[in-house]
């Protein structure tokens, strides 16, 4: 088949959770023999350059360059209409132009967009068959933001949250098939009542990249791993190192915990005040750190769909202990593959356990990395993608039959 593939991020390099999911869909159909053209934006040049990288996977490609302080006006532009200015941060004039030139001059099979922000580009398209791979539904997690916010940035969350969740249920009727994330996205996604045509598929693990080395690991270091310009990690780390870090310090003085992640703000930097706390800023690779520690901590209270943060780890061999939100995007077992804390006492509790006893972590590597294998490895989750392309070939070459479309 020919696709046209949209997402809302350049899905190369995979180093970053809005770019690892489409990438691998993209690698997935290309070797199944598609033919692959890729539309994106790009907001630095260097990730233009970067994104060149994605050739040997697709056909073709079109990227717009977009600037930050354009798309912010876009976004405010929108404010008083019932259009989420989610999608005013992702609208490109170039970009529609090079969309809709490429509807005129070729024919493709099926469009496949990824994240409800770029639906705006084709969703008033109606003669080619189209999946919305959602993703997370957005809606809700700006409906999270607001109740974690304060007055009056609360407001602000909540008016997006609502004019969001209007777009998701006009654009789920809008496309052939709509896909979510997780099971509890999907779920989400049900209970609108839309009547459209839904499934789910999970994010994977590139199990070889995140695998065990054999290096030893320091059993009085923790780590946390994820973007920490991302308000979700920025909120979790901050809580943590309140709350639950002096809990985990009074009972073994000696722990350590390093913070990885890009573009830390002035508030995350000065988390590395705090005795034992490391905060490393943008790093080459996660993995060494990862490796590095008796366990990995993600107690977020913001979580919508996958961690992968949560994925790699597991892959790793390395223990995870997180919140029951977090939890619920991994298709993992509490206390058989990883430990669930949403106190900070309990927190605390589950971090000690493990780093306490060698024979407890050693337990939850091995069943955290098989569970990876056998529930999150991106082979399985192409095929469930390749099932629900299916469905939507053989649902409209039904409706041809009978001449409804």
């Amino acid at each position: 088949m020919k696709i046209l593939y949209i997402c809302h991020r350049f899905p190369f390099p995979p180093k970053r959770g809005g770019k690892i999911r489409p990438f691998n869909m993209i690698r997935h159909l290309s070797a199944a023999g598609h033919k692959i053209t890729v539309c994106s934006l790009v907001r630095a040049d260097d990730e233009g350059v970067e994104g060149e990288g994605i050739a040997p996977y697709c056909e073709a490609f079109h990227m717009a360059r977009v600037h930050n302080p354009v798309q912010a006006l876009r976004m405010v532009a929108r404010l008083p209409l019932r259009t989420p200015s989610s999608m005013g941060f992702f609208y490109s004039p170039e970009l529609r132009r090079k969309i809709d030139g490429l509807l005129v001059s070729e024919r493709y099979d099926l469009i496949f967009v990824h994240c409800s922000s770029v639906a705006q580009y084709v969703e008033h398209v109606d003669h080619i068959p189209k999946i919305l791979d959602f993703g997370d539904m957005d809606s809700q997690k700006w409906l999270e933001y607001a109740d974690a916010k304060p007055f009056p940035l609360s407001l602000g969350y909540r008016l997006e949250g609502y004019k969001m969740l209007a777009a998701e249920k006009r654009l789920a009727r809008r496309f052939d098939l709509c896909t979510a994330t997780t099971r509890a996205e999907w779920e989400t996604l049900n209970s609108y009542g839309t009547g459209a045509r839904t499934d789910w598929f999970p994010n994977g693990v590139d199990a070889d990249y995140f695998s065990p080395d054999g290096s030893a690991y320091d059993p009085d270091t923790i780590s946390f791993i994820g973007r920490m310009d991302y308000y979700p990690n920025q909120e979790c780390m901050a809580r943590f190192c309140v709350e639950t870090w002096p809990l985990i310090k009074a009972r073994r003085p000696q722990m350590k915990l390093t913070i990885v992640g890009a573009d830390p703000s002035l508030a995350m930097r000065k988390l590395g005040e705090i005795d034992g706390v490391t905060v490393t800023g943008s790093v080459p690779h996660v993995q060494p750190y990862v490796r590095g520690s008796a366990l990995m901590v993600a107690p977020l209270a913001i979580a919508r769909g996958t961690q992968n943060k949560i994925l790699e780890a597991m892959a790793m061999g390395v223990p995870v202990v997180t919140s029951s939100i977090a939890a619920g995007g991994v298709d993992a077992e509490a206390e058989a593959h990883l430990l669930v804390a949403d106190t900070p006492q309990q927190c605390a509790d589950a971090v000690l356990r493990i780093v306490e006893n060698p024979a407890e972590r050693e337990r939850l590597s091995a069943a955290g990395r098989a569970r990876m294998l056998s529930h999150h490895a991106w082979p399985r989750s192409m095929e469930r993608l390749d099932k629900i392309i299916a469905q939507v070939r053989d649902n409209v070459s039904s409706k041809k039959q009978v001449g409804i479309v």
